[in-house]
């Protein structure tokens, strides 16, 4: 049995316009998983823009030395953290969205 607070009920059952809670929570938590996943997508184009290729081709031309950019330069590595985070993320979402529904 799901309970919460008798505020936080109210609040979820008036921002979802659901009439039970359960329902109103499924709804808040697949709307959260869908926009940080469109979040991550933005962020994850811009990097792929960027330098023209996809997270995983950048990891290996670094891995490789193939890069044409030093890879130990600030930005090289600020960015490869960045979407280092971004694409760890998105593949935490997904599997949290494949076990929700």
């Amino acid at each position: 049995m799901l309970t919460a607070s008798p505020k936080i009920s109210e609040f979820l059952l008036k921002a979802t316009m659901t009439s039970d809670i359960e329902t109103a929570l499924w709804k808040v938590v697949s709307e959260y998983l869908d926009l940080k996943m469109k979040e991550l997508g933005k962020e994850n184009s811009k990097f792929s823009e960027k330098w023209g290729m996809s997270f995983d081709e950048f990891s290996k031309a670094c891995k490789e030395g193939k890069l044409k950019e030093d890879i130990y330069s600030y930005e090289v590595e600020k960015d490869f953290w960045e979407w280092e985070r971004i694409h760890t993320l998105k593949q935490h979402y997904k599997t949290l969205g494949v076990q929700w529904t």
